[in-house]
């Protein structure tokens, strides 16, 4: 049911805030909502979708807590959730009217919390991607990503970390953070780790949203200036990234006058602003590549030196598989395709790498430019074979046919 998953996605978070607000523990309160969802899945096809969904997840969400509470012999918990012992019908008077993302992000982002558990937390929390979707996103198996995500709720509760926003000291170090999480929502959005479609257009909005959102709170932070400019100049493509029948079109193939102009315009203007005004960090060098492949008027017209060039700053800045990866492919475009392939051989050796299809399938690429069509067809077939996207595996087996 499409309209069912719509409301999820768009009112998850803000149920789940205000769960957090009453409740305070996010593992319960993650529990109860999955819960209130599984129960709106069974009601909502027979009954049509509430007024106030937000509402009613609430209200389903606090009464399943608190029969979980009425069960448990600890005392620390039944005290917690005393006060709600009969709660009220919720309607869209009592519904919270504000936006809890930012502070569920910030909630996520604890100091308690490695990097890449609060990336995590984030995605499963905040955006209600599926565990398999975040196993994709850092290469790993999704029994690996369950356990980390149980380890990062227990940390949470371990540290007493409170639904509240971050003092002025600590935020600086929670931003980066965040700005991780939305871009990793973002780009799977953008492009689908798995499933029948390539994008997920109004999951990469919803990014762009949060963007926005944490660019007017922090408008002098230089890289959520940069994180926002990367995901307008990215986001104009999309348009013309797959066919009328949702087939992939790559960057070489793709109409340019589909391109989204008003979003170009407004990320090529952010970045000017941001550029001059001392460090420059990743998203500002990639959001500077996106430029420049939106500026150039035909695909024949990329400046790929230019390109290699910034890719070049990136890969000492933020070194990578994911850099190394698009730099390799710039060095082939700008030099020859065997320069770029010789920046590949490392990755072959990288155990993470070796389960990737965009390895594969960027070899393929390149031996496929410099002549080679019996090695390319083989890196071909092993990328098809790895990826999850469906459209992304028959554009790979098209190149293997071909």
């Amino acid at each position: 049911m499409k309209a069912l998953d719509d409301v999820w996605r768009r009112e998850a978070p803000h149920v789940l805030g205000a769960l957090l607000r009453k409740y305070s523990d996010l593992g319960d309160c993650e529990e109860a909502l999955q819960e209130a969802a599984e129960a709106a899945a069974a009601q909502w096809p027979v009954d049509g979708i509430p007024d106030s969904p937000r509402g009613w997840l609430i209200t389903v969400a606090s009464r399943r807590l608190i029969d979980r509470a009425r069960a448990d012999t600890a005392r620390a918990r039944r005290e917690t959730l005393d006060a709600a012992q009969r709660p009220e019908a919720v309607d869209d008077r009592t519904v919270p009217d504000h936006d809890d993302t930012l502070r569920l992000f910030f909630l996520c982002c604890h100091p308690a919390l490695t990097r890449p558990s609060q990336v995590a937390l984030c995605l499963r929390s905040v955006a209600g991607l599926g565990v398999e979707q975040i196993a994709a996103a850092y290469l790993v198996p999704a029994r690996t990503m369950t356990q980390r995500l149980t380890r990062a709720r227990t940390a949470l509760r371990q540290a007493g970390a409170q639904f509240v926003m971050p003092s002025e000291q600590e935020l600086p170090d929670r931003v980066a953070a965040v700005i991780d999480v939305c871009h990793l929502v973002f780009t799977e959005g953008y492009a689908r780790t798995s499933g029948e479609a390539l994008l997920d257009v109004q999951l990469a909005e919803e990014a762009i949203r949060l963007v926005r959102q944490l660019h007017a709170a922090l408008p002098d932070h230089a890289e959520v200036a940069g994180a926002l400019a990367l995901m307008l100049l990215t986001h104009a493509r999309s348009p013309a990234r797959v066919d009328p029948t949702g087939d992939l079109v790559p960057l070489a193939a793709q109409d340019r006058a589909l391109w989204r102009r008003d979003l170009i315009t407004e990320g090529v203007e952010l970045l000017e602003r941001t550029l001059p005004r001392g460090h420059v960090g990743r998203f500002q060098l990639q959001a500077a590549i996106a430029a420049v492949h939106a500026e150039a008027a035909t695909y024949e017209q990329t400046d790929w030196l230019q390109i290699s060039v910034v890719y070049d700053m990136l890969s000492r800045v933020a070194p990578g598989p994911a850099v190394t990866l698009n730099h390799a492919v710039a060095v082939a475009m700008a030099h020859e395709p065997a320069a770029g392939l010789a920046m590949l051989d490392p990755l072959l050796d990288d155990p993470a790498m070796q389960r990737h299809h965009r390895l594969y399938a960027v070899r393929a690429h390149l031996l496929d430019l410099n002549g080679e069509p019996d090695a390319a067809a083989e890196q071909y077939r092993i990328a098809a074979r790895l990826t999850s996207s469906l459209p992304e595996q028959r554009y790979l087996n098209r190149k293997l046919a071909r």
